[in-house]
């Protein structure tokens, strides 16, 4: 049986991602080109965020995050999938990622607000933790999507923080929970290792 995650995910591509991912199939634009698109989004969120305009640079952040929803949908459908279409989708996703909590660390910086900037290069430093962990033990043949606090869960939360205003709150959650999902990750990968 599926985690409720996965189960979560599953429903979502089913019912949220595809028809809009048939659409711009339909409309012949490439699978790279929406990922490319996302990444420039990303930037565009990034300087908002660096400039105080939380609101904003949170509404942008959410739309890019949307449309790194389709490109894997929308290879998958038309048949355009390839090694390199996921190597640059998950280039591109780390990156987007890290030029968004950049953002706000430039932020927090030129605030002089010495909690904030930590919050960021934390949520910043244990995002990537957790990505290099999944990468790292599916390069082991072991599954590595476990744990409380994936990316879509970031996106999430860091959206919520941004729209609500409280952006520090959510770096602080996404700190806390992505360093768990390390530990969480590290220790699932210790136990498939016992069990071979």
């Amino acid at each position: 049986m599926k985690a409720p995650r996965l189960q979560a995910r599953a429903w979502a591509a089913r019912f949220v991602v595809e028809p809009p991912a048939r659409a711009l199939l339909a409309l012949h634009i490439h699978p790279n080109a929406i990922t490319a698109t996302g990444f420039a989004v990303a930037i565009a969120a990034a300087y908002l965020l660096a400039d105080g305009r939380m609101l904003a640079g949170g509404i942008v952040m959410l739309a890019g995050a949307a449309m790194d929803m389709f490109d894997g949908a929308v290879a998958r459908l038309g048949g355009k999938a390839s090694t390199f279409g996921a190597m640059l989708d998950s280039v591109l996703d780390r990156l987007g990622e890290i030029v968004v909590l950049f953002g706000l660390l430039v932020f927090y910086v030129r605030a002089a607000d010495d909690t904030g900037a930590y919050l960021a290069f934390g949520a910043l430093a244990a995002s990537l933790m957790v990505s290099y962990l999944r990468a790292r033990s599916e390069g082991l043949g072991v599954a590595g999507d476990v744990g409380l606090m994936g990316r879509p869960e970031r996106i999430v939360v860091l959206g919520a923080g941004l729209l609500l205003g409280y952006p520090a709150w959510a770096l602080g959650i996404i700190t806390a929970l992505a360093s768990l999902t390390v530990v969480q990750r590290a220790v699932h990968v210790w136990r498939a290792g016992r069990g071979a």
